[in-house]
Parts: structure tokens; sequence; C-alpha cells
């Protein structure tokens, strides 16, 4: 029988995790808030072809208030990791879904203040960025502290379907609104929807004290209740966080890339197909295959199978077989089969969320927010980087097949380093603490 020190570490994580019916209130509660989070940040996609009628932007101004979020959300991962990490996820995540809601409902009143529109739009979309980049490694951090590992992989992917819940309530219920109240009823919209959200989970899951108190202690920057005693020269020394990082780093920057180009490759392939279907059809398959992906994991693990060959099996799907399907749409001239490979690849890359996800919580549960706010950092750098080198593929060589060999190349070797060095050991204990 295998000995294990670090006993103690695991009774005091079994106080504070969540009983059953608890799991499943707040799994249903952050479900909903992944949702706001992905209604609020795809408002300006929706709205920006209006706004740039009233505003009379042309197509490089409405790129730089697109772009703008990305620059903000990638400053704040790391932060926003390490304050969940010390405060408690929930908090942060409230904390910063209260500032952007309200951001979001100010900002038809901070369009019209003066006339530089283009300025105060992106300076909005920043500001946004920057506080919807906490939100993921909080979760992380909330997750890994308060849900057991043989429930974690089911968790972390039902709370990521929102992502796709999200993008379709503002892609189905934007266009109406648009229609009968103007752009500025989309920020509304999703700005109330997130604030009442906020309202809810602060008077009925959190204590109203303990979310002052989190608030006192970002401000004043006093000692916080969970000193870090992380060794993290040791963390980084690890190969299998690094294989976790670029694992992380090629999921995000793939993601990117298909959710930036796929929409331009059916307009321009498929010219007289209905624009519904393919901006539609793949999100919806993803998330029945986000749930299952969990649902599959989490059976995986309760029948005996070891963590790390589930984590990894994951990724086989999440980052391998997925891109196979993206190589096949550079290679039909059929749309249903090219909605098929597209959906697909969407769908099967949320299986990351049962994989590598996870497995950032496996590594360092501790400090489990902070890694995955560095993995996500360099993940949406990569992103931004990726979208431009597709376009530029694209321009150079006239050719689609370009674009998704590039997103298999980057998936595959981002499967390949996670193959080979992967692992779901802890290693954010100190060495005399570390399993035998």
């Amino acid at each position: 029988m295998q000995l294990s020190t670090d006993q103690p570490h695991r009774d005091a994580a079994e106080d504070v995790q969540w009983s059953r019916p608890e799991c499943q209130a707040w799994t249903g509660i952050l479900l909903l808030g992944t949702c706001l989070l992905y209604c609020v940040r795809v408002t300006m996609p929706v709205c920006v072809v209006a706004m740039s009628q009233d505003f009379g932007w042309n197509k490089k101004e409405a790129g730089v208030v697109l772009s703008s979020f990305f620059w903000g959300y990638c400053l704040t991962q790391v932060v926003g990791g390490h304050l969940g990490d010390r405060v408690g996820g929930e908090k942060v995540i409230l904390l910063s879904a209260s500032t952007w809601g309200l951001i979001t409902v100010a900002t038809p009143a901070l369009a019209h203040l003066g006339r530089a529109h283009l300025v105060s739009m992106a300076c909005s979309r920043v500001l946004t960025g920057l506080l919807q980049g906490v939100y993921f490694p909080a979760l992380t951090s909330l997750l890994s502290q308060r849900v057991p590992e043989s429930e974690r992989a089911l968790a972390y992917s039902t709370v990521g379907a929102g992502s796709q819940f999200g993008t379709l309530v503002t892609g189905a219920v934007g266009s109406l609104l648009l229609d009968w109240g103007g752009w500025q009823s989309v920020f509304y919209f999703s700005g109330g929807l997130t604030l009442l959200w906020v309202c809810y989970v602060h008077r009925y899951l959190l204590h109203g004290k303990d979310h002052i108190l989190a608030l006192g202690v970002l401000v004043q920057g006093l000692p916080l209740a969970r000193p870090s005693k992380v060794p993290w020269r040791q963390l980084f020394q690890k190969p299998s966080v690094w294989a976790a990082i670029c694992a992380q780093l090629s999921s995000a920057c793939s993601f990117f890339i298909l959710l930036s180009w796929l929409p331009t490759f059916f307009k321009e392939t498929f010219p007289h197909s209905k624009g519904w279907v393919f901006n539609v059809v793949p999100w919806l398959a993803a998330i029945p295959a986000s749930l299952f992906s969990g649902f599959l994991s989490d059976q995986l693990i309760s029948q005996g199978y070891r963590a790390i060959t589930v984590r990894k099996f994951m990724q086989v799907m999440g980052l391998g077989l997925s891109s196979v399907f993206a190589l096949c749409l550079g290679h039909t001239s059929s749309f249903l089969k090219a909605v098929v490979f597209a959906s697909a690849s969407i769908g099967l890359q949320t299986f990351n969320h049962s994989g590598i996800s996870v497995n950032i919580q496996d590594l360092a549960p501790s400090c489990a927010g902070f890694l995955f706010g560095v993995a996500n950092t360099a993940g949406a750098l990569a992103g931004v980087v990726g979208v431009c080198l597709g376009g530029y593929l694209i321009e150079a060589t006239g050719s689609w097949t370009c674009l998704f060999n590039l997103v298999a190349i980057i998936s595959n070797l981002g499967l390949g380093t996670f193959l080979v060095f992967g692992q779901a050991q802890r290693v954010d204990l100190s060495p005399t603490r570390e399993d035998l």
C-alpha cells in the first residue's frame, strides 16, 4: 500500500470541499456566470456593424475596438489566479463580474461622452478585458479547492459549456434586440443580466460580510487569509508544469484561430450558404460534447483508471482528433461536410476542459489559479499571434488549407509535449511532503 505523507493537506482540503448539494448549486450558478461572461464578451462583435454606421468607423477602427478586449484580457490572468488562491475564487469572480456588468450597462452612455467615440469604446473594452481576465483563473482556483478530484472534470466541463451558451444567447437574442431597440439595448441586456446574477449570488450563496472583507483586502493591501508558501522555483522546474502550459497554449491558440476565421471561411468558400447555420450549429454541438467529456472523464477515474491516463486521453481527443477534422475542412467542397467537420472540431476541443484544464488542478491545487493564469496568458498571447499569422498565410497563399494546417501543427505540438511529459502528481508541496 502506498504511503502518503501529505495526508494533513488532504484532510484540510476535505474540510473546505463542497457537499454534493453545494457542488450542484455552485456548478449551476457558475455555468450561468460563464454564460453571462460570454454574453458580455461577444456583445461588441454583435453590435460593431451598427455602431460603425452610427459613428462612421471604418474596418480598421472597428478592428481596434474589437482587439482592445484581448489586450486587457492578457494582463490580469496571473493576478486573477493568484488572488483566487489567496482570498477565494468566488469572491474574485463576484467582484469582477459586478464591475464588468456596470461597465457594460454604462457603455451606451460612454459612447456619447464627447466626440472621441473610438477612444472611449476602446478604453471600455480594455477595462472589460482586464476584469474578465481574472474569471477563469479564479474559477480554476475555486474548483481545485472545493471539488473532489473524481468530480472536477464534470464540474469544469459543465461550467465551461457556458461559453457556448453565452455565444448562442447573445447571437440569437442580440440580433433581435438590434432590430427592436438598437445596439444600446444589447449592452443593457447583457450587462443587466450580469448585475442580477451578482445580486443573487451575493445574497443567497455568499455571506455579505465575506464579500466586503475580500474587497477591503484588495483595496487596502492587508495580509491575505491564505499566505502563499509554494516553492515557485521548484514548481517551474517540473517538466509536467511546462507540459501543461504548452498544452494550454496550444489549445487556446487553436481555438482562437478557428473562432476568428471560420465565419470568413464559410462566407468565402460557400457564399450562398445560410449564415445562421455555420454560426450556430458548431456551437450547439459543442455543448453536449463538453458535458459528455466531463461525465466520461469522471466515470473512467471512478472505475480505477489513473488520472493522468484519463487526462492524456482527453487531450488526444481535444487536440489530436479535433485537428484531424480541422484538416478535413481544407479539403472539402461540400457545405454539409464542412459544417460537420467544423462541428466535430469545435466539439472535440471542449474535451480540453476535462484534460489540461483539470490537469493544472491536479498538479497544484494550492495555487491552481496562479498556474492557470500563467498558462492562459501564454495561450491568449499565442492566440493573437496565431490569428494574425493565419491571416497572413491566407493572404500570401490564397488558400484556406494553410490555415487549417497551422491549426493541426500547433495542436499536435502541444499534444506531443503533454503525452511525453504530462503528469498528474502534485508538484506544489515541499520536497519533504511529496508523495513517497
